[in-house]
């Protein structure tokens, strides 16, 4: 009786020896996978942020801007803008033949925003670059004159929009922003907001090539937006008569030519005005 005794306490020695080696190696696994599960979380969030999303992390870009109809509010306060107010070029101004001026009318259209003409360039030749970090808020993807073109609206959180139309071309980057838009349709341009805006970084190449290139046009639509507060000409009695519709852009837009680097915008200045009516007549810029 005794020797089965000493063998019971013996295989329940063994049997507790064998569980607590199982429940070691279960909470050995365990420990692993839950060490594993931030380095893929962070993995996720990292490559989220390089194709373009939101940056969360950055305080900044928590600031939106909106328009309710009768002007442009911001959703929090919102960072200083560069003072003075100075962007980089979006694209080689030694390559421009002319400037399109913004505020102006253009055939019977009234035009805030202004543009880069290349006469003696390819459509290939140029390149768009984002001038100021900001967030794409809106874009649109038509086809005109049977091309396909696009237009990208941008707001920096300080409170500057600017934007892009006849890009011809986009890099693999605005791209894949573009693909999420609606399947271009013939002169249809209306635009589609970007649900979380996307966060884009100053010298992101926006576009490889602009303008048509069936037709040999190379230019490219440029407009800026201080949407702080409306422009000194929107306040008087003829331009609101004039413009009764224009309290969203024309109302905001600037004469960005002056917010160039120094030397692009002497460049600029002295190139003629791209439209041959209007030259370098202009609302914003004197």
């Amino acid at each position: 009786m005794k020797i089965k005794k000493l063998n019971q306490v013996g295989s329940h020695a063994v049997l507790a020896l064998v569980v607590i080696v199982v429940i070691g190696a279960v909470g050995f696994v365990g420990w692993r996978v839950l060490h594993r599960i931030p380095k893929n979380i962070d993995s996720g969030m990292t490559s989220t942020k390089l194709s373009g999303s939101l940056n969360l992390n950055d305080q900044n870009s928590k600031v939106s801007w909106s328009h309710d109809g009768k002007g442009w509010k911001a959703s929090g306060t919102p960072p200083a803008c560069p003072s003075p107010l100075t962007i980089a070029s979006p694209v080689d101004v030694s390559l421009a033949t002319a400037i399109l001026y913004p505020g102006q009318t253009r055939g019977t259209d009234y035009k805030p925003h202004g543009g880069f003409v290349f006469s003696n360039s390819n459509n290939s030749d140029i390149t768009v670059k984002i001038p100021m970090e900001a967030q794409l808020t809106k874009g649109s993807r038509y086809i005109e004159q049977g091309e396909t073109q696009y237009y990208f609206v941008f707001i920096a959180p300080c409170g500057l929009m600017y934007k892009f139309d006849h890009l011809l071309t986009l890099s693999s980057q605005f791209q894949a922003y573009a693909d999420r838009l609606p399947t271009a349709k013939p002169d249809d341009s209306r635009t589609t907001n970007f649900d979380p805006a996307i966060y884009v970084k100053k010298d992101d190449v926006v576009a490889t090539a602009v303008g048509f290139k069936n037709t040999h046009n190379v230019s490219v639509d440029f407009g800026v937006y201080d949407i702080r507060q409306p422009n000194t000409v929107s306040k008087t009695a003829d331009w609101q008569q004039k413009h009764p519709n224009e309290n969203e852009f024309g109302a905001y837009g600037i004469c960005w030519l002056d917010i160039l680097p120094t030397k692009d915008a002497a460049t600029t200045k002295a190139l003629p005005g791209g439209d041959g009516v209007m030259g370098k007549t202009s609302d914003y810029c004197k």
